[in-house]
Order: structure tokens, then C-alpha cells, then sequence
């Protein structure tokens, strides 16, 4: 069962959501723009890592605590509004900001304050974008399309520091902010033109008059991710890699440091090799569009960044170019992993619940990164840091390949129907999963 526009023409689809999606990669790259400054400005004020660790926490605790109510707004509103709101909003926080910058009269709380109104607002523009992806694309395209998004993650990564860097030796940090209210404005005027369509289902139900709470609209979503054993599987597979190579990644400069002996530009060397590998498997995946079974790419993704996790974590201290080859491999299978991942969910996800599982699995997974912080420190300590791309590693291949043998995240994208199927009286885990260890596909 797939759900997304089949019928649509290259010509009906392609123009209106390009322009919407160019409109928002001009956003990306001023938010990024943003955050490298701000991020320079806290270190360069303080140099304090209490200070640099409140601001990522403000930054990730909106997303995590509210994402699974924000996921049930975004199906309950319409969603080219949503987009509209949550850019506008960020606009106004920044301009807010730059003002308190020009006047002198600037805090630190005031950049916490932005950052956690641009994480809330991120985390309703983000479901609302990936939910209005399907109902816009072809299922052919989506797994291209995620292909180009995760390239342009990767250009970004590759772009947006140098570009940062350069422009603080231009520009003051309020410049760098007006810049920000500029491109938003880009990525705001296509929607006031451009049709985004809205969920049929959803539509139907306004107009005749049926109404549900929040909190019914929210256990609405978590009993249909439960339902589908294939789905909670996939949600745990996402919240165990976060929880082991999150922490990897935000040890790379001690490693680099300690294991390799080098400095900033090693380190600068590691991630720009990341992130061109990003980028090439973003352009692999957006030509290729993986295989017919887009969850079968997913695993091979996975299989990739597991063995560049563990290359990395045994490459000797002589071997930096290996350690750059490793990185490369992880950014390359990055796009391959995700990409066609949010494809399936957004080709078989009824529409009117895109914005709940998208934010649901998201939530859950973001939200053992901080755990994962928390134990990487005195795991690195205690057994060196390379142990902890080793582990994150082999249990990334190992999870690739059980997963390859379990029918119910083989067959995710063959649906599991409708969710009006699914009532408050549905329990809250599946009475019957369809998963087994011994069946084959």
C-alpha cells in the first residue's frame, strides 16, 4: 500500500515543490550561518563548555519534550501554514536578536532564548515539510528526493563553517543575522503562492464537523507506531544508533587530539571528508534511487556506516588518511541509509499521520543522544576513545544484518492499513507482532 501523488506528471509536481524546496535550502544555509555564529560568540565570550553544553541542550530539549504533541498539531493544521508560522516566527526571534546586538544590551540568555524558539519552531517545520513531501512527489521520486536532501545536508556541513568563519571577519554577528531574516523571507514567499496539498482524510473529517482533542489525536499516533511491529522496530534500530554514535561523533576532536596527535586542521580535515561524502551519497542515492525495496538500501546504508564506524575506531595512530577514508565511507552511507528510510515511511504512512510518526520516532531517538553523552565520557575515559567507534560499529553491522531476516521490517512497505482501524480502545503494543527470527522474506 503506498500513499502519494502516482498520478502526478514530472511537469505538475517538479516546479511547484522545487521552488518550495530551494526556498527552504536558502533558509538551511542562513540557519546554519546562525548557529556557527552564535555558537563562535558563546566561545569567544566565555570559553566556557558549560556555557557551549546549556545551549545544545536548549537546543535539543523542544524537539525532544514537545515533539510527539507538536507531531499531532502538524496533522491537525494545515501544513503550508505551519511552514509559513514556524519560518516567520524564527525571522522575528532573529531580528529580535540582532537588535539586542546592535543596542549593546545582549545576554547569554537571550541566545538561549532564540535557539530554543528556533528548535520549536524547527520541530514543527520539519514533520510539516516531511508530511507535505509525499502528498507532493511521486512515490517513484521519494527516495531521489531524500537523496537530494541529505546532499544538501552535507553541502551545508561542508559550506556553512568555512562560510561562517569567513563572514564574522566581515560582518558583524548582526549582520550575520539580518542575513538569516533574508533568506527565511526565500523560503516563506513560495508558500503564500504555492499549493501544498493537505490530507484528504483530515480535510473530510473538518468539514464534516468531527472533532478530537490533542491528547486524543496524540495516543491516536502512538497506538498506530505500535501497531505496526515493522515501524517500532525501525524506531528502536533509530534510537540505538543514536545512542552510540551521536556520542561517537561529539568525541571526534578527542580523538584527533589523543589517538592521532593532530590539531584543528585534522580535525577541520575529518569532518569537510564527511561531509563531501554526504554529498556523494546524497547525489548517488538522488540518480540511483536505491533499490526496489527501499528498506533493503536502508540496511545496506547501515551495513556501510557501521563498517566505517569500527575502520575508525581501529585505525592506528600512524594512519590518519585511513581515518579519512573511514569518514568518507560514513558520510557516503549516511544518505544512503536515511534517505530511502523516510521514503518508506512517507510512501506507506497515511498522510494524515505523517506529522505524529515522523516527530514520535524522532523524539524518541533524539532523546538518547543526551544519555549516550553522559556514558561515552567515562567509557572514554576508562577504555580508550576508539572504543566507542568499535562498539558503535559492530553493532551497526549486526543490526543491518538480523534486521535483513525479520519479516516485519523487510515487508514496512507494505503498510499496515488504515488508521482508522486503529480506536482508543486499541491497546497500546501490538497483541500479536509479526516478527520472527526464523522466517525468511
Amino acid at each position: 500500500m503506498e500513499i502519494h501523488a502516482k498520478s502526478r506528471s514530472a511537469k505538475s509536481w517538479a516546479a511547484p515543490f522545487f521552488t518550495i524546496w530551494t526556498g527552504q535550502a536558502f533558509s538551511l544555509l542562513g540557519s546554519q550561518l546562525v548557529q556557527f555564529s552564535l555558537i563562535w560568540w558563546l566561545t569567544k565570550t566565555t570559553g566556557s563548555a558549560t556555557v557551549l553544553a546549556t545551549a545544545s541542550l536548549v537546543g535539543l530539549l523542544p524537539q525532544v519534550v514537545l515533539g510527539p504533541f507538536i507531531g499531532a498539531l502538524v496533522d491537525r493544521w494545515n501544513r503550508r501554514v505551519i511552514m509559513i508560522l514556524a519560518d516567520s516566527a524564527i525571522a522575528l526571534a532573529t531580528l529580535g536578536l540582532a537588535v539586542l546586538f546592535w543596542s549593546g544590551e545582549i545576554q547569554f540568555w537571550h541566545v538561549y532564548l532564540l535557539m530554543f524558539i528556533r528548535s520549536t519552531a524547527g520541530g514543527f517545520h520539519w514533520p510539516a515539510m516531511q508530511a507535505s513531501t509525499s502528498l507532493m512527489v511521486p512515490g517513484e521520486h521519494l527516495a531521489r528526493v531524500q537523496g537530494l536532501n541529505q546532499m544538501l545536508q552535507g553541502g551545508m556541513n561542508i559550506l556553512s563553517a568555512p562560510l561562517g568563519a569567513v563572514l564574522l571577519d566581515v560582518l558583524t554577528v548582526q549582520g550575520i543575522l539580518m542575513i538569516d531574516i533574508g533568506t527565511a523571507m526565500l523560503a516563506i514567499l513560495p508558500l503564500f503562492f504555492i499549493h501544498v496539498p493537505q490530507p484528504p482524510k483530515r480535510e473530510a473529517a473538518l468539514q464534516a464537523g468531527e472533532k478530537s482533542s490533542l491528547w486524543q489525536d496524540f495516543q491516536l499516533g502512538l497506538r498506530y507506531v505500535l501497531s505496526w511491529p515493522g515501524l517500532v522496530i525501525i524506531g528502536l534500530m533509530a534510537t540505538l544508533i543514536n545512542f552510540l554514535l551521536n556520542p561517537a561523533f561529539a568525541l571526534t576532536p578527542i580523538l584527533v587530539i589523543e589517538h592521532f596527535n593532530g590539531g584543528a586542521m585534522q580535525l577541520a580535515g575529518l569532518e569537510s571528508i564527511l561531509g563531501i561524502g554526504i554529498v556523494a551519497g546524497g547525489i548517488t542515492l538522488g540518480v540511483w534511487g536505491g533499490f526496489r525495496r527501499r528498506i533493503l538500501t536502508s540496511l545496506v546504508g547501515l551495513l556501510g556506516i557501521g563498517l566505517g564506524s569500527v575502520l575508525l575506531g581501529v585505525a592506528p595512530a600512524a594512519a590518519y588518511p585511513l581515518a579519512l577514508v573511514a569518514c568518507f565511507i560514513l558520510g557516503f552511507s549516511l544518505p544512503i541509509t536515511n534517505g530511502p528510510l523516510f521514503a518508506a515511511i512517507q510512501a506507506v504512512v497515511a498522510p494524515e499521520m505523517q506529522g505524529r510518526v515522523f516527530t514520535l520516532i524522532g523524539s524518541a531517538s533524539a532523546a538518547m543522544s543526551p544519555v549516550g553523552l553522559i556514558i561515552a565520557g567515562p567509557v572514554a575515559d576508562t577504555f580508550g576513545v576508539q572504543t566507542w567507534y568499535i562498539v558503535g560499529g559492530i553493532v551497526s553491522i549486526a543490526m543491518s544484518v538480523v534486521a535483513y531476516f525479520i519479516p516485519a521490517v523487510m515487508r514496512l512497505e507494505e503498510g499496515r492499513g488504515s488508521p482508522a482501524e486503529i480506536t482508543n480502545e486499541t491497546p497500546l503494543l501490538p497483541v500479536e507482532p509479526s516478527v520472527s527470527l526464523a522466517e525468511g522474506d
